[in-house]
């Protein structure tokens, strides 16, 4: 089962949209669940998504137009329990104590946040952490350059193959993660 996950687009005040190379990667029809950390900002963004997959998940970011998005979701996909929050609320930013605290809050197996625009993945204390950076590059006030990325995460069975894609020197480089559940 493939979930993609991502976060951070801020199109189009940030950036114009997602880079041509990750959008010929993102093929509809493959893609089961969608789970996004937030700054869609428009409409149109979470229209895109819609058309790789019919289930789509979405939590507010900081700058995202639609109010109606929750601060955070919990999301069960297979044997897994995904937390999802944007990250904002998290301080400080990106600290792996404070996110294990809201780990524990959600009771999640696996939890997905953003806003830093940075690409993370750890495990701790046998729970997985996700951070997808930001799939458009969109730049962070905090950090010069941002390299845009998505992860796909393929769950089979209690184990979670993470795919960590990222556009470097206009090249698409991919690194393989795994998560085994306790």
């Amino acid at each position: 089962m493939l979930v993609l996950v991502l976060g951070d687009l801020h199109i189009p005040h940030r950036s114009h949209s997602i880079p041509g190379k990750f959008k010929k990667l993102l093929v509809p029809g493959r893609i089961q669940h969608i789970l996004c950390t937030g700054n869609l900002c428009t409409k149109e963004s979470y229209d895109y998504l819609k058309t790789l997959a019919s289930d789509v998940h979405v939590v507010r970011g900081d700058f995202d137009e639609n109010a109606n998005y929750p601060e955070q979701k919990v999301v069960t996909v297979g044997p897994f329990r995904i937390g999802l929050c944007h990250g904002h609320q998290i301080v400080p930013w990106g600290d792996p104590e404070s996110l294990a605290m809201v780990q524990r809050q959600l009771d999640v197996d696996v939890l997905i946040t953003g806003h830093t625009h940075q690409f993370e993945a750890f495990q701790q204390d046998g729970k997985f952490y996700v951070n997808p950076g930001s799939a458009t590059g969109a730049y962070n006030p905090l950090k010069g350059s941002v390299t845009p990325s998505f992860v796909l995460m393929d769950i089979q069975s209690t184990t979670i193959v993470t795919y960590v894609y990222q556009l470097v020197n206009d090249d698409v480089k991919v690194e393989r993660l795994e998560y085994k559940k306790n």
